[in-house]
Order: structure tokens, then sequence, then C-alpha cells
């Protein structure tokens, strides 16, 4: 795949940006910070020192900002502290727009970027990936040979099944399986408005080598953050609100929706029905992103722009999908996987496997006893979910009556007690 790492821009044509936006984000740091290296200032802004130095000069012109030491090597070196008239311009500056921080990336370089890693896994996946990526959990082949032609598809799925059969953590796993990194802009700039992108709860920036003083690695555009794939849960929370931009009338600049959040990555839209907006309408907010490609957003202005919609959603219900959605829908979202219950091996499978997991004993006649006893006699269907939480809810009966970590059918008797509900 492409290199995921940017090349820095040397001048503020090549990064896009107007020379006023550049000098109001760099009176504003220094409103904060006081004073700072020319080197330094660069850093904090993600650009070149060549880039700002025009609007380092135009402020030392009109006397914001002022020179108070330095070598002859160069303004990098330079240390430029803010003034009082300067403070006084960055204060105005900020009723208007709080960001700071790297400078944005214009729209226009955004769109080529995404767009250049369009196709989501420019590595195939193969049977060997898929079963290697699903190894910590117990699932069929009929289920992982679903799995894999839907990611190099690039499309989204549509996990659905009973309750407590894994499709959330199916969803999760599904990133580890995309190839590569992805370039994470810091923020953007449509129109004159800064829009934050980077979010350090769904974006695990990989570590990068220090810099140290003036020896700054610039090579890469330091606007963006190399990331690993981003995986952004949506849960019951989600409105179709969610899926707009957000303006901040306090801060001045937008927050990005979820989905561009979760761009070049994944979008796992849990326990799909129950969300706070009706499911007809979230699905219609879908339909184009999904049969395009291509997502539309709308500033406070009115203004609409296109984005590439280049992320893989996962839908993930234990709701039947017939009820939630209709025909038209389930066409566009192409690959489907029933997340069954376990076979009573695979249930025992699972069973051993936490064991290993808690570091206690595992005797394969107290499950074989818990299936053909208290199974059969309740009726009970067996659910992927259930040997984790009763061996749980078994060991910390034995630590609360000061009883060895071991498990017995007495203890697993007393946690399905409390863990099941009898109908009857």
């Amino acid at each position: 795949m492409p290199d995921s790492r940017l090349p820095a821009p040397r001048t503020v044509q090549e990064a896009g940006l107007t020379a006023e936006l550049v000098t109001q984000l760099a009176l504003k740091i220094l409103h904060y910070s006081g004073e700072l290296s020319g080197a330094e200032l660069a850093k904090r802004l993600g650009v070149v020192f060549s880039v700002i130095e025009p609007s380092l000069e135009f402020l030392k012109t009109q006397r914001h900002i002022e020179v108070t030491g330095g070598t002859i090597v160069g303004g990098s070196s330079y240390r430029y502290r803010i003034t009082t008239e300067g403070r006084d311009t960055a204060i105005t500056y900020l009723r208007d727009n709080q960001y700071v921080g790297a400078a944005p990336v214009p729209l226009a370089q955004y769109r080529t970027y995404m767009e250049s890693i369009s196709h989501i896994n420019l590595q195939p996946v193969t049977r060997a990936r898929v079963r290697e990526a699903f190894a910590h959990l117990v699932l069929s082949d009929t289920v992982l040979d679903e799995i894999g032609p839907a990611i190099n598809g690039g499309h989204s799925i549509f996990i659905y099944g009973p309750p407590g059969n894994g499709k959330t953590s199916i969803a999760r796993t599904i990133r580890d399986l995309l190839a590569g990194d992805v370039a994470i802009p810091h923020a953007i700039e449509v129109e004159g408005s800064i829009i934050r992108v980077l979010d350090p709860i769904n974006h695990e920036i990989r570590p990068q080598a220090e810099d140290d003083g003036l020896a700054v690695d610039m090579s890469s555009d330091r606007r963006w953050e190399l990331c690993r794939r981003p995986v952004v849960f949506a849960g019951g929370e989600m409105t179709v609100e969610s899926l707009d931009l957000n303006f901040d009338r306090r801060m001045g600049y937008y927050r990005a929706p979820l989905q561009m959040v979760a761009n070049g990555g994944v979008l796992v839209v849990d326990d799909f029905g129950r969300q706070r907006a009706a499911p007809r309408d979230l699905l219609n907010r879908w339909m184009v992103p999904l049969e395009g490609g291509v997502d539309y957003l709308t500033l406070a202005s009115g203004m609409k722009f296109e984005l590439p919609f280049n992320l893989f959603i996962a839908f993930a219900t234990n709701i039947k999908p017939s009820d939630l959605v209709d025909e038209a829908f389930l066409r566009r979202v192409q690959y489907k996987v029933f997340a069954e219950n376990p076979s009573r091996e695979s249930y025992i499978a699972i069973f051993e496997r936490y064991c290993q997991e808690r570091g206690i004993a595992f005797d394969r006649t107290l499950v074989t006893d818990l299936l053909d006893g208290y199974y059969r006699r309740h009726h009970f269907e067996m659910r992927a979910c259930h040997p984790r939480d009763l061996i749980n809810q078994a060991l910390l009966l034995a630590d609360y009556r000061g009883q060895p970590q071991v498990l017995t059918a007495e203890l697993l008797h007393t946690a399905c007690e409390g863990y099941f509900v009898k109908d009857e």
C-alpha cells in the first residue's frame, strides 16, 4: 500500500492554507506560550519553519511580536515573544475561534489522501489470516468464511443473532484484518471553518521518534498523525445528529461526526435498533454513503461539501433484521453473518479456554453435567458468553466463602441460580 506518511509542505501555498489563517494560529499559540523559538512554534503548528516565516515577519511589522534572542543560524533559532498589542489581537481571534494546535489540512488535500486509500483493505485477507485474527474466539468455519470475503470486498456487514454470541467481539476484530496504518489530520479546513478530526479516544497514534531541540525531523507532514486503523463504537446513544457536523459555538469550530472519525477504519453500530433515533431514520442517512462511497456534510452557513466515505461499517443486532430494515437497505449491506449459538463441543471449548485464561483447572465432566443437567432441565439455550460469566460468578462466590479458587459442581449450580432467569 502507499506510504501513509505524507511529505511536508515547504510553503504556505503547498500547505494549501491562507497566510491569514497561519498568522492567527501562530499568534494564538504565542498568546498561551508567551515566548517560543521559531522551530518550536513551527513544530506546534506541524509544519516546517519556511511555512510560518512570512507570518512571523508580518507580525513583527505589526508590532504584535518581537525577537528576544537567537543565533545567526536563521529565523528558526530566533525567539519570538508576543507583545501587549499582539496579545490584544490574539484575544480578538480567540473570541471567534478557540482552535489552537496543529495547522489544519485543507479539504482538497484530505479528500485526495482518503481517495488514495479508497479500497480500505489493500492487502486481501486469506483464510489463514482470518483464522489467526479470530483465534481468540470459538467460531464456526461458516461464520469465518463469511467475514473474510466481506472485508476483501470493502463492504459493510450485518452481524445478527441471539445476544451473548460475540457479535461485538467479531466486529471489533475486523479492524485487526485491515492492512497498514492510516494518516489522520488534527483538523481540516473548509472555506475558513475548522473541523477537529483527531480524537484521542478513538485514534491510536503510532509512536514516532522524539524531536530534540532544533533537530526536528519534518520530512513528513506533522499536521497528520500516523494511527492504527480506527475502530469507533456507536451504541444506544447514537442519533442522526451524531452523523452530522457538530458546531461548538463556545469554541468556534466543528467536531467531526462519527463516520469521519472512523474514516479509514471500522465503525461498529452496536445494538442496532436500540438507538435513540428510529432505525429507519439512521438507515436513510446511510443510504447514499453506502451506495456511492461519498458522504455529504453541511456547515452552519448552509454550505454543503462531500467527503470520501472510506470505512467499513459493521451493524450488530440481536433483533431480527427483517423487523428492522427493508429489502432495499439489506441489498446495500451485501454481507450478513449469523452469530449462531455455540454447538455443544464449541461451548465446552469456550469453557476450557476461559478456565485457562483464569488460571484454573478445567474439568470436562463438570461442563457436560452442567449441560445435561441444569441446561436440559430448564430448557436453556447455550450462549457463547455463558462460560465466562458462570466461571466468574462461581469464583467470586468461592472467594466470598473463603474457599479455594477451584470450580465445583455446587459452585456452578449456585452460580446458575443467580445468573439465569427461569420463566417457570
